[in-house]
């Protein structure tokens, strides 16, 4: 792909939804890192239900180190390999409040030091929370990249490197949100979207889905 075939993909993205932001609900640094925490192997809306009842309770490290293990169980339960996650959680509070004061670190290696915290967990507080031209690579991301043809890669630290290289730069702090709605909504897994696609003539997916009967 050329890049002015990406320029214009990310213009219509841009023109389309001016200020895009994560589908998780925070409004602390804090609450953003737990909610990305608990979003892996899980959806967002699902990790949003348990924060709405957590948050309120307990919404910084020590109110959920106070909560202690058990019950922060009961607030995230309904979401995927909890066990798991809530100990990842304590030990993640435990480590804020010992090292930073409370407060999430904006470095790289220190948010990657934590329990339950990889690259993609990091690129997504460090871009969505302290505003940094990170590129966080997940499922849609990966597939999104490949299908059109932006940035195809064989895993997902190819693509981010090739997005963050290939992506223009006055766009790049938003475009790991617009592919990420792209691939949630419309270049979906199975069958794309693609007659409902604002970017269908410049996608290079060849094989391009058409419109259902009466669509």
């Amino acid at each position: 792909m050329n890049p002015a075939k990406r320029l214009e993909i990310f213009r219509r993205f841009k023109e389309a939804n001016p200020h895009p932001t994560t589908e998780l609900e925070y409004s602390t640094p804090f609450e953003l890192l737990i909610a990305v925490l608990l979003s892996a192997q899980a959806t967002d809306v699902g990790v949003n239900k348990s924060t709405r009842r957590l948050y309120p309770v307990a919404n910084t490290p020590q109110q959920i180190l106070d909560l202690g293990l058990d019950e922060l169980k009961t607030y995230i339960s309904t979401i995927g390999l909890y066990n798991t996650k809530a100990k990842n959680v304590m030990a993640t509070c435990q480590i804020l409040v010992d090292q930073y004061g409370g407060e999430v670190p904006h470095s790289r290696e220190a948010l990657e030091a934590l329990p339950g915290v990889g690259r993609k967990t990091a690129n997504v507080v460090l871009n969505t929370a302290f505003g940094e031209p990170t590129m966080a690579v997940d499922t849609h991301i990966f597939r999104v990249a490949n299908r059109t043809k932006i940035a195809p890669g064989k895993n997902v630290d190819e693509v981010e490197q090739k997005l963050l290289k290939f992506v223009p730069r006055e766009y790049l702090h938003d475009a790991h949100h617009w592919l990420i709605l792209h691939g949630r909504y419309t270049c979906v897994a199975r069958k794309p979207k693609c007659w409902n696609c604002i970017i269908n003539d410049l996608c290079e997916y060849k094989p391009k889905t058409p419109a259902p009967a009466g669509a």
